[in-house]
């Protein structure tokens, strides 16, 4: 049996080989093409190969840094797309920290399925997702309110302040009626804007689905539905 310290080394010996590889290519990665920003450099299951990402995409490359390959990395051994675990991991975030009590909440059916979204009222992205969430059964929408327009700052604070905070969003983004009260009352919209800039959101719309899985965009109710079947959620 190997002692402690023999086996500490080792261990230490094996971390240093694999960051000195990873240094490597990052070296002829500035030599061969100092202009190509690839990020968060790793290993692979296969042999020579590093995984990275160039424009939030996963691309991969061998150690002289000369060659560029996209697509799938799949294990034959058991089928396995080792891909789609790095874009899981590196769109992910933890769903359980989420402060849901400053979302708007809309249930559908049973409410089973879980998604948050991230959405200004004019943002027409977001009015395209608003329209493509209406066609989801069984599902909890979580909606953050997020005026990165201007011109959206103080309608989506007024709107907390309706009776009905949820309708009156839903008034706003999709028939473009503005929040009837005038008097000022408490809002989640700062709390919001400071949520959005720790996840990384800079955009809208955002969805995030109850794994943690983020995604950025419009996508149609379709699309959903099939990341929830491939997510098994």
């Amino acid at each position: 049996m190997l002692k402690p310290t023999l086996l500490l080394a080792m261990t230490a010996l094996a971390s240093s080989l694999s960051f000195a590889d990873i240094n490597t290519v990052k070296a002829n990665l500035a030599k061969n093409s100092p202009d190509l920003k690839i990020e968060n450099l790793q290993t692979t299951e296969m042999k020579g190969i590093y995984s990275g990402v160039l424009d939030g995409q996963v691309v991969y490359l061998n150690e002289d840094a000369q060659h560029l390959i996209g697509g799938s990395m799949i294990r034959l051994a058991d089928k396995h797309n080792l891909t789609r675990d790095l874009v899981l991991k590196q769109n992910s975030i933890d769903w359980k920290k989420l402060p849901l009590q400053d979302a708007l909440k809309t249930v559908k059916g049973t409410g089973k399925r879980q998604i948050a979204v991230f959405s200004d009222p004019n943002c027409p992205y977001c009015k395209q997702l608003e329209s493509e969430l209406k066609k989801l059964n069984d599902v909890t929408i979580y909606t953050f309110v997020l005026p990165l327009k201007p011109q959206s700052i103080s309608p989506s604070k007024q709107l907390f302040c309706e009776k009905n905070p949820a309708q009156a969003w839903e008034d706003l983004i999709g028939k473009g009626i503005q929040p009837k009260s005038t008097k000022s009352c408490s809002n989640p919209i700062e709390r919001n804007i400071a949520l959005a800039k720790s996840l990384s959101v800079q955009g809208t719309p955002a969805v995030i689905f109850s794994n943690g899985f983020k995604l950025m965009g419009a996508y149609p109710a379709d699309q959903i539905e099939k990341i929830w079947k491939e997510l098994g959620l």
